[in-house]
């Protein structure tokens, strides 16, 4: 893997871990300052532009508290400069004050390579629905 790659990945884990903590400014430095990122929320909100980005993941984060994000990858893949994984993430986090809670979240997070840094360009997250097939 591209160590750069490998790099940007260590930040959003550690930026995670701090969301879940209350903590979101380690992950909203984690997105490019382009007018192009976008976020698809798992609870419904969608941003773009590195402004709005960021201070949706900042509100969201301030929500948290006492808790980590970890992110389990499916698949991470690169071509070119462009990026992106697949996976959940996964944790147990205090929201608005209330009882520790297991969150499992479907992330698919997009890439840019700029000036040979990986940066976040897009988010797409949901609550994982039950399995519907037969059997």
């Amino acid at each position: 893997m591209d160590p750069a790659l490998s790099r940007a990945l260590e930040r959003v884990a550690d930026g995670l871990a701090e969301m879940g903590a209350g903590n979101p400014g380690p992950y909203a430095a984690c997105w490019a300052d382009s007018t192009d990122v976008t976020l698809f929320g798992a609870r419904g909100p969608i941003e773009k532009g590195h402004h709005a980005v960021t201070r949706t993941v900042e509100r969201v984060g301030s929500r948290f508290g006492n808790g980590r994000l970890v992110p389990r990858y499916e698949v991470v893949e690169h071509s070119g400069d462009l990026a992106y994984t697949v996976g959940t993430e996964e944790g147990t986090v205090r929201v608005d004050g209330g009882e520790p809670r297991p969150m499992a979240i479907r992330v698919t997070h997009v890439y840019r390579r700029i000036e040979g840094d990986w940066w976040l360009v897009h988010r797409h997250a949901d609550l994982p629905p039950p399995d519907q097939r037969d059997g």
